[in-house]
């Protein structure tokens, strides 16, 4: 049987952390003196209230999760701090309607950026924050968060790990997962701080430059601005931008040994990070071609532009310098590739991740040799680490949900009213976390506002389905999850 009063005590210290943040946006509208200070005030009040009432309600739990429990209050992590995350919108009145409040929220923390806000520049600056940090929270993690911060907080905590992170290989930096959690919280804050400094020196202002760093490094591509990065007209902000996004898409772990370690040339072996590297170059040229022979950009200009693009969406971060809706329809092909792939396991980016490509492509060459081979033992090793034969089942079933759920909501988009490019470039966009997608009605540019209360509430789920990789949350959807034993 599932022990509730663990996942009430867990639910209700996780919205003492959401109420901090709130703090901080409150903080923010009580410097520039805006309409959005009574809304952060009443949502602080609010959050801690059901925060002290959940604790009070599991007050006598132990503070040990199993299994279910895990995945349970991962899924439930999410969806009731998206929840409470709706507040600031709604109570503000910058946001009416709780569908679009909801789905701003979750688009948030899942850092999938999609937004439903036509003018972001009417929004006051306390919210403005609020939606850069929900992002910057949910890159790595809710409850990784949490266990970084109070590892005592969350019973279980390598459960809940397994339950949160990305990609089939989990790997850790220490023994304790709680150490672990720090430095990879440590590598996210320093790449953070580098990025904003950097923005800063290339002539954003402080505010700006604070809020599209956590949107980069957390690979999430809210704006402070309608047009995006478009705005600052700037070659050297949209080269920083593309170096953050692409160290952001990277493995921490891997970061951490390569660079922290100064063990550079670990880099350049590691299988994934090759992958992720080599289909990010060869995009880019690809595009850089077609810009150039066919929209008559010239060199720089194309380089920049489909640089921008492809590790934009490869890492899933979604901003923009350029609008891909007018490209060539070539392009859009490579685009939605990316936003298959993402970016590395253990990164911010979502997507189906590099390694898992690596894996496939490992398989494929496997089943060749084993049809000249009928009786050969053939292993498949990633960065020598022999991979299980269950990880490889894992891996198929895996491909054929991520698969079968992209066909199941295109399908229903397209039942619901949206032409078949933005139908299937918007399950693409939500299941990986990206945030654009491609198509006339609702481009790369454009707020998802058009699509219908039911579409938004399918892309929302579609958006947490895909930031927890999907088992996490279909496996409470199933009878054997129930059942006592």
């Amino acid at each position: 049987m599932i022990n509730w009063k663990i996942i009430y005590k867990v639910l209700g210290s996780l919205l003492f952390i959401e109420a901090s943040l709130l703090f901080w946006c409150l903080l923010m509208a009580f410097f520039y003196e805006e309409d959005d200070f009574l809304a952060f005030a009443i949502s602080l009040v609010v959050t801690m209230f059901f925060g002290f009432v959940l604790r009070l309600v599991g007050r006598n739990a132990d503070n040990n999760l199993s299994r279910k429990e895990a995945y349970l209050v991962v899924s439930l992590s999410w969806i009731v701090f998206s929840f409470f995350g709706t507040l600031p919108f709604l109570i503000s009145g910058y946001i009416t309607n709780f569908t679009d409040a909801y789905f701003e929220t979750m688009s948030g923390f899942t850092t999938t950026g999609a937004t439903i806000i036509d003018d972001v520049e009417v929004l006051p600056h306390g919210l403005l924050f609020w939606r850069s940090l929900t992002q910057w929270i949910g890159g790595l993690g809710i409850v990784f968060f949490t266990i970084a911060l109070l590892p005592s907080m969350v019973g279980g905590s390598v459960k809940v790990f397994a339950a949160e992170a990305t990609g089939p290989i989990k790997t850790k930096l220490h023994p304790r997962l709680s150490v672990s959690a720090k430095w990879i919280w440590l590598v996210y804050l320093v790449l953070t701080v580098a990025c904003a400094g950097s923005y800063m020196l290339f002539g954003m202002d402080w505010f700006d430059g604070i809020n599209y760093a956590m949107t980069t490094t957390a690979t999430g591509g809210f704006s402070t601005h309608n047009t995006s990065t478009e705005f600052f007209n700037s070659p050297a902000l949209e080269y920083t931008c593309v170096i953050f996004c692409f160290l952001s898409g990277v493995n921490f772990m891997l970061l951490y040994f390569s660079v922290a370690k100064l063990k550079i040339g670990r880099l350049f072996k590691n299988a994934e990070f090759q992958f992720y590297l080599l289909i990010t170059l060869g995009f880019t040229a690809f595009i850089m071609a077609e810009l150039i022979t066919r929209n008559g950009y010239d060199l720089e200009h194309a380089f920049r532009s489909g640089a921008f693009q492809v590790v934009s969406f490869i890492t899933t971060t979604g901003l923009f310098n350029d609008d891909a809706a007018r490209w060539p329809h070539v392009t859009w092909v490579v685009l939605a590739a990316c936003m298959f792939f993402g970016g590395c396991s253990g990164s911010t980016a979502g997507g189906f991740k590099a390694v898992r490509g690596v894996m496939l492509l490992k398989t494929v060459r496997n089943e060749f040799r084993q049809m000249l081979h009928p009786n050969a033992v053939l292993p498949m090793k990633i960065n020598g680490t022999n991979v299980s034969q269950q990880k490889r089942v894992t891996l198929l079933a895996y491909l054929t949900t991520y698969l079968t759920l992209c066909l199941v909501i295109s399908f229903t988009m397209i039942a619901v009213g949206i032409d078949n490019t933005n139908a299937i470039t918007i399950t693409l966009s939500c299941i990986g976390n990206v945030g654009p997608t491609l198509g006339l009605e609702i481009g790369p540019t454009m707020s998802w506002s058009m699509l219908p209360d039911v579409a938004k509430w399918m892309c929302a789920a579609m958006m947490l389905i895909g930031r927890l990789e999907i088992f996490t949350v279909l496996v409470i959807f199933t009878p054997q999850f129930w059942r006592k034993n």
